[in-house]
């Protein structure tokens, strides 16, 4: 071989190495680039977190509950500004390229190299939706490269138009918004099928910087943003001169569900506990659950405005003005007497400033209302309801060799032998220590606590004064036995789950059971109805509806309760204050929460026919002289019909009962 031709040779073969070498690190930098890149069929069937909403049982949506707030629609719901505005706005060759716009990059990197840092992105649409969909927001030169790859690969998969419906459902627009939909929803209270020029305008320009731009956040920015927006479809031939000038001008709507007042925020936060337990966090906020509930917004609303009220007219009449809001609070429950769910639910005067819930969560003395239990369970051992009880001072010797317990009156008069009946009307303190001194402190536990009292029972006399501490919702539920024919149903307040596609993935199984004869219950039914007509409830007779209840007080008047029911309604009232303070000089369970137990009432049963309270086959109803329980004529003065088992009805004098 000749030099020339060695030369040569040499040179073909530098050739073939160098391009060798080029095509390997060329193929090792196209492995390197795509070796983690997401498959885009996936995108087909990607779900993005949705949200879940819980609805009330007469179909108002009362929250929602997300990961991030999306609500994918279909393009045709967008509207043609929107997109109009995005394109003029992000992209305006973007349906002309194949996903990436080669002149603007060229002068971003021109830009980006005289800055020394990367100061202009030249994203396309595409480009923008494969990083948000599969990259991370990093600016790297590999990340753009990455970022282009993808974008070559939609443009080739989908059309503009699928492009440009995953971009309006996917992109932030600031403000926790996800996508055009959710976006119209938070920052207008609208749909985005019902936007306007200006609207769709603001919208359009959120993505370059959503958290500077949002309305909620800096209103002026919002507006300038959105006006420049305008000017580029103006400039771009989308909208006339005179469009433009008239949409700049429009003041900023109203912020949209943000600025709306939360709907039964105490419910839907004790709703919200129950769905994490029942889901798990992952499924309850991004999979876009569908929750029924049994609470009634109707019921809602009028329980609201009555505590709103009643603490109202407190503050008012006591001069409380001046203390710190909050140190008067109160609470409302409602049950549905025969279901057991949740009607209504009020856990304090200001979820926002105390979301503390008083009608689940707070112990409290329920004071007298605590003793419709020791006549149920007296009722049950055979005890009748015109039998006497001696209503007279007493002293009970203390535990060991302890100071005596002399328990007084609330009224500290006392009658003598008075019925049963008329002792619970008229909320007497030493006949109910007397009857359960003779049923038994533990028997009365025992029986309060199959009606659902949750909480420690102290099993002594002063139980039958209310002395243990008790949850409203316990208490409620547990009155609801008697009109629901001695039948104890847990409260709950979700009727069902529903998936994303409709498909039910949950429904409750309330705890039930029989805790007193329907007997009893009708007797003792009666008897709280005697609260109402001639007791310390009387104010109420003046809603004219079957209706029955039981007032409570205690020490100090620290607390103020009243927990009634109607044949199909149980509902429970406690005012008081977190730091035990008093709440005024003879502010009782009869004048401060029997106001607002009556108020509610009277506005939820106003659309109701009148039905009746239970009246078992084997009961009699007998007019009784309430004082001495003997026979009365039924126009005798004074005289009340009370209910008896058949054969326990009165002939002659009842018998008297706990003398000493």
């Amino acid at each position: 071989m000749s030099f020339f031709q060695f030369k040569k040779t040499k040179r073909w073969l530098i050739v073939v190495v160098s391009g060798g070498l080029l095509c390997g690190l060329a193929t090792g930098a196209f492995i390197g680039l795509t070796r983690d890149l997401p498959q885009i069929r996936a995108l087909e069937s990607f779900k993005p977190p949705a949200v879940t909403r819980v609805f009330s049982i007469d179909h108002e949506l009362l929250a929602e509950f997300f990961h991030e707030k999306r609500d994918p629609v279909p393009l045709e719901m967008i509207p043609p500004y929107l997109k109009k505005a995005l394109i003029a706005t992000e992209d305006r060759q973007f349906y002309h390229h194949v996903g990436v716009n080669l002149k603007a990059i060229l002068r971003a990197v021109v830009k980006d190299i005289w800055a020394g840092e990367f100061v202009e992105g030249a994203s396309t649409i595409t480009q923008q939706l494969a990083k948000t969909l599969f990259l991370t927001p990093r600016k790297t030169l590999v990340r753009k490269l990455r970022e282009a790859l993808l974008a070559f690969q939609l443009e080739r998969r989908y059309t503009k138009d699928e492009i440009l419906t995953f971009y309006l459902n996917q992109v932030y627009f600031g403000s926790g918004a996800y996508g055009a939909e959710s976006a119209a929803q938070i920052f207008f209270g609208k749909s985005v099928e019902e936007l306007s020029l200006a609207e769709c305008a603001l919208i359009a320009g959120m993505p370059k910087s959503p958290s500077r731009y949002s309305p909620l956040v800096n209103s002026d920015l919002a507006v300038k943003r959105r006006n420049v927006v305008l000017k580029q479809m103006a400039e771009t031939g989308i909208i006339t001169p005179a469009v433009y000038r008239e949409a700049s001008a429009e003041p900023l709507p109203s912020m949209g569900r943000r600025s709306q007042t939360l709907k039964a925020p105490y419910f839907v936060e004790y709703i919200r506990q129950q769905l994490e337990e029942i889901l798990g966090p992952a499924r309850l906020y991004k999979e876009g659950m569908t929750v029924f509930t049994t609470l009634s917004y109707r019921d809602q609303i009028a329980a609201e405005a009555a505590l709103a009220e009643g603490l109202a007219a407190i503050e008012k009449r006591t001069g409380n003005t001046k203390a710190p809001r909050g140190d008067l609070q109160g609470a409302l429950l409602s049950l549905d007497v025969s279901g057991g769910g949740i009607r209504a639910m009020v856990g304090g005067r200001d979820f926002n400033r105390s979301p503390f819930n008083r009608a689940i969560d707070a112990v409290r003395q329920p004071g007298s209302a605590f003793k419709p239990f020791v006549y149920a369970c007296a009722v049950e051992r055979g005890f009748s309801q015109n039998q006497l009880i001696l209503d007279a001072p007493v002293a009970f010797k203390g535990a060991r060799g302890g100071v005596d317990w002399q328990p007084e009156n609330y009224s500290q008069t006392y009658d003598g032998e008075i019925t049963l009946r008329s002792a619970l009307v008229r909320s007497k303190n030493i006949p109910a220590v007397r009857l359960i001194e003779m049923v038994g402190p533990s028997a009365v536990a025992k029986f309060s606590q199959d009606c659902g009292i949750s909480t420690p029972l102290a099993a002594n006399l002063t139980l039958a004064l209310g002395a243990s501490g008790v949850k409203l919702i316990d208490l409620t539920a547990a009155y609801a036995v008697f009109p629901n024919r001695g039948e104890w149903i847990e409260p709950w307040g979700i009727m069902e789950i529903q998936d994303s596609s409709g498909r039910v993935v949950w429904r409750p199984k309330p705890q039930k059971k029989v805790v007193m004869s329907r007997v009893g219950s009708a007797i003792l039914t009666d008897m709280l109805v005697g609260v109402i007509r001639e007791g310390t409830g009387r104010r109420a007779a003046v809603l004219k509806r079957p209706l029955a209840g039981k007032t409570g007080t205690t020490d100090e008047y620290r607390d103020a309760l009243f927990v009634g029911f109607s044949p199909s309604i149980a509902c429970g009232v406690w005012v008081g204050s977190d730091h035990f303070q008093s709440l005024g000089h003879h502010e009782s369970g009869a004048r401060a929460a029997l106001p607002i137990w009556m108020a509610y009432m009277q506005e939820v049963l106003a659309s109701q026919p009148v039905n009746y309270f239970d009246i078992p086959d084997d009961i009699v109803r007998i007019s009784i002289d309430p004082i001495s329980g003997k026979p009365a004529p039924e126009n005798a003065q004074g005289a009340v019909a009370a209910m008896f088992k058949k054969g326990t009805e009165p002939q002659t004098a009842p018998l008297t009962i706990g003398q000493q």
